[in-house]
């Protein structure tokens, strides 16, 4: 699952397609992509433009299910082989979402603002959103699933800090694509 073009200066850095995404062809093709898509403040149809906004996940394909069910973390040969040749070729970038662990450590260390270790995702919001002047912008994201629920009502300054920012992002790239 890959939506890019040179003409787009947002990217959604995700962590790698669910089962629907990968039925369908399309990144956040779910119930989290329609909660991303609102915390963007962007429509369906603006969301799957790749001029205006890029989607590219730390694993390309659905890497499967662990025992329990659970979605497996994105296959690493995605990362190692691609990804930096990809984005390399792609350095129009003013704003990358980092949508889940392996997608902040990856672009916070590939822009070299690396997460301090061992930090938990509060942290890697925060060090995110406290730097968010350096460009390209990098704002780290939870993934937007029902599975974090929780974890977003505990933090109701997610809501009134994050999500501003993000759309100001978002409109702010819109704007130049």
């Amino acid at each position: 699952m890959l939506q890019v073009s040179s003409r787009a200066r947002l990217l959604v850095a995700g962590q790698a397609p669910g089962t629907r995404v990968a039925a369908t062809g399309l990144p956040f093709n779910d119930a989290s992509g329609d909660r991303l898509r609102g915390w963007m403040g962007v429509s369906r149809t603006q969301f799957y433009d790749a001029d205006q906004i890029a989607v590219a996940a730390m694993g390309f394909c659905f890497p499967g299910q662990d025992a329990k069910g659970a979605d497996l973390p994105p296959r690493r040969e995605c990362r190692v082989h691609w990804h930096d040749a990809l984005f390399r070729l792609m350095p129009q970038f003013e704003t990358i979402f980092a949508v889940g662990r392996a997608a902040q450590e990856y672009h916070a260390a590939r822009l070299g603002r690396p997460l301090p270790k061992g930090a938990s995702l509060e942290d890697a919001v925060r060090h995110c959103a406290a730097q968010i002047a350096q460009k390209p912008h990098l704002l780290a994201l939870p993934h937007p699933s029902w599975r974090n629920n929780a974890w977003l009502a505990r933090r109701p300054w997610f809501e009134n800090e994050i999500i501003p920012l993000a759309r100001h992002l978002t409109a702010q790239a819109l704007i130049r694509s």
